[in-house]
């Protein structure tokens, strides 16, 4: 083993035991169902955000003169996940599985990887266009694993699954506006930034100006739209996949509520939802779902 998959490797040991990548997830606006579905079903989730944490961190948290090769590396074990060579990694070897067991196609996990290389060198978005095709790889690809995960990959499904995808991901970027800027990054569009009049201080203020706080209530009233064009996804689905996929609609909803509830100051609060406004944004999801069956590729 290399001294970078090895590096990945003590970093990841524990990904194998599968709770741990759970904290983790619990901690995202994507899998606020996890906790209620079958343990099958559960592993199989916790296996995709435990490769996304993966190669997340390889892209953020890792020295920034290593982050090439650590995606280099598991972008290796892809390839031996999908060639019949077992991985270095333990959850590429989880990969592996998941993708013999579900029929999972390579092209969302190598889209998760090239949005962590497009984050090396692509710090600034003009437009909410441009971000919206960074979201094609940094969130859509999740929701589409999702998709394979419960056997409901259909076009139509996809087309709906890639806007709630987008409206999470707008979301999460107005929650982390300081933090990214702290990483030198800013996905707050340019053209948003100028027309408010937001100089680039304005983004390390200890509590938003007001001119930030209406750039980040206009992405909030897009992710909002992004939001219902996704949302009868739902009425599409049966069973376990219906709640999973309420579940993150309701994240989705609970949180712009979060963002609406603090005035939009994302840099003077840590604006997240409530566990019962969350709850209550499931049922009207779709919450409970209807009997478990198939979803059928319809």
């Amino acid at each position: 083993m290399s001294d970078t998959d090895r590096h990945i490797d003590l970093n990841w040991r524990t990904v194998e035991g599968r709770e741990p990548v759970g904290d983790l997830a619990a901690q995202e606006n994507f899998p606020v169902a996890a906790r209620f579905l079958p343990a099958q079903v559960r592993r199989r989730l916790f296996t995709l955000y435990g490769y996304a944490r993966l190669v997340d961190d390889a892209g953020d948290e890792a020295e920034p003169e290593r982050r090439g090769a650590l995606l280099d590396a598991i972008e290796a074990d892809l390839d031996r996940a999908y060639t019949g060579v077992r991985p270095e990694l333990p959850i590429m070897r989880a990969v592996a599985a998941l993708a013999a067991e579900c029929a999972v196609p390579r092209e969302p996990f190598d889209g998760l990887l090239a949005a962590n290389r497009l984050d090396q060198t692509v710090i600034r978005y003009e437009t909410f266009d441009d971000l919206l095709d960074y979201c094609a790889l940094s969130a859509a690809p999740v929701g589409r694993l999702v998709l394979h995960v419960f056997d409901a990959a259909t076009p139509a499904r996809i087309a709906r699954s890639d806007k709630v995808c987008a409206a999470l991901q707008v979301v999460e970027h107005c929650q982390d506006v300081g933090e990214d800027y702290e990483r030198g990054r800013i996905y707050l569009p340019q053209q948003d930034l100028r027309r408010f009049g937001c100089a680039e201080d304005d983004l390390k203020a200890a509590t938003t100006p007001t001119r930030l706080r209406g750039v980040v209530a206009l992405q909030t009233a897009r992710a909002r739209e992004l939001l219902d064009q996704g949302a009868p996804i739902t009425g599409s689905l049966h069973g376990w996949a219906r709640l999973a996929v309420s579940g993150y609609v309701a994240g989705g909803r609970a949180a712009l509520a979060a963002l609406e509830r603090g005035g939009h100051d994302v840099l003077g609060a840590r604006l997240r939802p409530h566990k019962a406004r969350l709850l209550g944004e499931w049922v009207k999801a779709g919450w409970p779902p209807t009997q478990p069956r198939t979803n059928g590729r319809r």
